[in-house]
């Protein structure tokens, strides 16, 4: 086997890691479509949009408090420990959801789905199954696992509606934690070692200088909004297709279904564009305005079944190159070492995000009708929009972590460092003395990769699949 193809075991661990996401992402993303719709009959009256909205939203807030703390406990006691029980915590929370039957419980069974915070935790089981080399192309598995995941919810989440009720989905979503809790426990390959990844987690000692970055802040409070209109839309939208547009709540899943797909054929050459031909700022704000001007319309035409869908094709066209094209520029902006951290603080921002379009969304709603909704996301993406603008032109560089040895005297790091700095297409290296890895900012296409393979110690996981799948 050639050391530039994926064991058996990254394999495994990869398609296993992305059901365990994809799993865990439906089970939070299928109510999404219908819940306002379904908790109009919780309680002797119908709850507030504020109260629907907390509903939708809590699990971001809960999520976003547990993630990292999570995260570190794994590399004390073990991945496979914390990822059992955050599943069990979110199957427990789905279970209080299903027998609720006031919007108070269903509050508390989607923060109790929220608590389980496996995210950070699940991407580090993922770098210790993977050498270096082949770390990105795993996490772009697991990443196109989420977003197939969050389509699939959309379309099928009216279906199951229809069939079983938004107890039955809570329910359903209990039986995945499950299946998920199974291929953590015989699918997943055992790890041999597990250590701190600056790539791919959270380092406390950074976040002073992550948060300083103005450019990362751009991203976060980018992922921020993105995240707070698409819970703040799915708020008032199933309202506004029953009750406005006249669409029976069981066909809903057919009017997103093709817009989901016709969205993700037209995102793949945008994305291809912004990244391969250098025009990812170009693409980056294009996206931003589209998602502005979806809501715009949804101001003017939210009573109309094909102003609605011509709104929803164009947001998430936009929304689905700005969810592939953010991750992409916290990479090309972070500093080397410290991608694991800048990333902890990305996915931070999404999930409160998550949690204030719910809320924030709902009290709108309960103010000003399900239009104001819409004014109110529209304003807050001409603000992203006006913030982006000012945004340096990325780097068109990538990450690298390549193994140098076990541990390295700090003498001859630095003199490491100069050495790849030479070589043509390195823009940047920190070694880690006590790690022995290199953490490199490269140019792809310039990146003279005879020369780096002189100074990297191959990792022996090529040799390694029957002691981890043990």
């Amino acid at each position: 086997m050639s050391a530039n193809d994926m064991t058996a075991v990254e394999k495994r661990s990869a398609f296993s890691l992305a059901a365990i996401y994809a799993t865990r992402m439906m089970g939070l993303f299928m109510i999404l479509p219908v819940f306002a719709l379904y908790a109009e009959g919780l309680g002797d009256t119908p709850p507030s949009h504020a109260m629907v909205g907390l509903a939708i939203g809590i699990y971001g807030l809960t999520q976003a408090l547990l993630q990292i703390p999570f995260g570190w406990l794994s590399d004390r006691i073990g991945r496979r420990p914390v990822i059992l029980a955050g599943l069990l915590l979110f199957a427990f929370g789905s279970a209080v959801a299903a027998m609720a039957d006031t919007i108070t419980g269903v509050i508390i069974g989607r923060a109790l789905q929220g608590s389980g915070a496996v995210a950070a935790a699940v991407l580090a089981l993922a770098a210790d199954l993977t050498r270096e080399s082949h770390r990105s192309r795993v996490m772009a598995i697991i990443g196109m696992s989420i977003g197939l995941s969050f389509a699939m919810s959309l379309a099928l989440g009216p279906v199951l509606h229809a069939w079983i009720g938004v107890p039955g989905i809570f329910w359903l979503t209990v039986a995945l934690a499950f299946l998920a809790m199974a291929i953590v426990q015989w699918l997943v390959p055992r790890p041999r070692v597990t250590r701190l990844r600056r790539d791919t987690e959270p380092v406390a000692a950074y976040f002073s200088t992550v948060l300083r970055n103005t450019q990362l802040l751009r991203i976060d409070l980018g992922i921020f909004i993105l995240h707070m209109t698409l819970t703040a839309t799915f708020v008032g939208l199933p309202l506004a297709l029953r009750d406005q547009a006249g669409l029976a709540p069981i066909h809903h899943g057919y009017l997103y279904l093709p817009i989901l797909l016709i969205s993700l054929v037209v995102m793949v050459p945008l994305v291809i564009i912004a990244e391969k031909y250098r025009r990812i700022r170009q693409v980056y704000l294009l996206a931003i305005a589209g998602v502005a001007l979806s809501q715009c319309l949804l101001v003017f035409f939210y009573t109309s079944l094909w102003g609605i869908a011509g709104a929803l094709l164009l947001f998430f066209i936009a929304f689905n190159v700005l969810e592939a094209l953010l991750p992409s520029l916290i990479v090309k902006f972070a500093p080397p070492d410290k991608k694991g951290t800048a990333i902890g603080v990305y996915s931070t921002a999404q999930f409160i995000g998550a949690f204030a379009g719910g809320i924030i969304g709902g009290i709108v709603a309960t103010q000003f009708d399900i239009v104001g909704i819409f004014v109110m996301t529209t304003a807050m993406l001409c603000l992203w929009l006006f913030v982006a603008r000012s945004m340096a032109n990325p780097p068109s560089l990538g990450s690298k972590v390549v193994r140098l040895g076990d541990s390295l005297p700090a003498s001859e790091a630095r003199a490491l460092e100069e050495e790849l700095l030479h070589i043509e297409g390195v823009a940047e290296a920190v070694i880690i003395d006590e790690e022995g890895l290199a953490y490199l900012k490269v140019d792809s296409k310039r990146l003279d990769e005879e020369a780096l393979d002189r100074y990297v110690l191959e990792d022996d996981m090529l040799s390694s699949d029957r002691d981890a799948a043990g």
